[in-house]
């Protein structure tokens, strides 16, 4: 070899470093262009799937709510207030605490006070004054309930009064004996309490067995409560009554019996009964129906 070839083989710093430079350019240039080629093809996006939000439809045994049998509730009460003492009771109970009203039957000579002790013996022979007095006076049966709480007053109030021929006590109800013409004038009947008077109207003028072998116990029956004891005893009025009278009787009509002796036999009792009126019942509807 030459020494010319020896100078020539050999290069520059200068040259070195373009040859350096160039050498990195190249392997930059490849390396791009192997990452753009080796690079992963990429997969269209797909759409997020929308969440339901509805929720999912289900049978209808699934959601319909199991039949539930609702317990029974009473009907609410109604609160009674108490109610005032009227002016003429305050004034017959000053004279005896024993009172528990006053009855009064028009047309005839009743219109008494009402009493009641601890037995049905004292009014026997003892007036309202409480002296002993032959005639007696008008009692209440010593069970019976007759106060301001309406609620709680007996169904079947049974008043005595003896048979007096001079027409006082119950004597004059005699008259309801007769015929049916005379009830047509008098069909009604005013009792009062300590508190409230009432009207009642007669459905029933019945002579019955008053001894203790007696088999329809009429003195006995004064709560009535029971609604087949109600209905028999409605049922046994009506059934003696003296006159068919056309007026219905409910349960739960509030009962007055009125009991007086029955001068052709000793042990019989006439009987006056009536039921009260109800409410918004007027005395001009029924009369129309006794007239008829």
């Amino acid at each position: 070899m030459s020494k010319n070839q020896k100078s020539d083989s050999k290069m520059s710093p200068k040259q070195r470093n373009i040859v350096i430079v160039s050498i990195v350019c190249l392997l930059a240039l490849i390396g791009a262009v192997v990452a753009i080629v080796a690079k992963p093809k990429e997969e269209p996006v797909q759409p997020v799937a929308q969440v339901e939000t509805t929720p999912p439809e289900t049978t209808e045994a699934e959601t319909e709510a199991p039949e539930t049998t609702e317990p029974e509730t009473e009907p609410p009460v109604t609160e009674e207030v108490e109610l005032e003492l009227t002016d003429r009771a305050k004034e017959l109970l000053a004279q005896n605490p024993d009172t528990r009203g006053w009855i009064k039957v028009e047309h005839t000579d009743v219109d008494n006070p009402v009493v009641q002790s601890e037995d049905n013996e004292y009014y026997l022979d003892h007036s309202f004054e409480k002296q002993p007095f032959r005639a007696g006076a008008v009692f209440m049966d010593y069970r019976d309930i007759f106060g301001w709480k309406e609620s709680e007053q007996s169904t079947n109030i049974i008043l005595y009064g003896h048979n007096m021929a001079n027409n006082t006590m119950f004597g004059s109800l005699r008259r309801y004996r007769q015929d049916y013409s005379y009830y047509k004038t008098a069909p009604f009947i005013e009792l009062s309490s300590n508190y409230k008077t009432y009207k009642y109207v007669i459905f029933a003028n019945p002579i019955t067995d008053g001894s203790a072998e007696a088999t329809w116990r009429y003195w006995d029956m004064e709560d009535l409560s029971n609604k087949e004891e109600f209905t028999a005893y409605v049922e046994t009025a009506k059934q003696k009554s003296l006159s068919k009278i056309p007026i219905d009787v409910e349960y739960g009509d509030k009962i007055l019996t009125l009991s007086t002796c029955y001068s052709d036999a000793d042990d019989s009792r006439f009987l006056i009964i009536a039921r009260r009126l109800r409410e918004g019942e007027s005395e001009g509807e029924l009369l129309a129906k006794i007239m008829e």
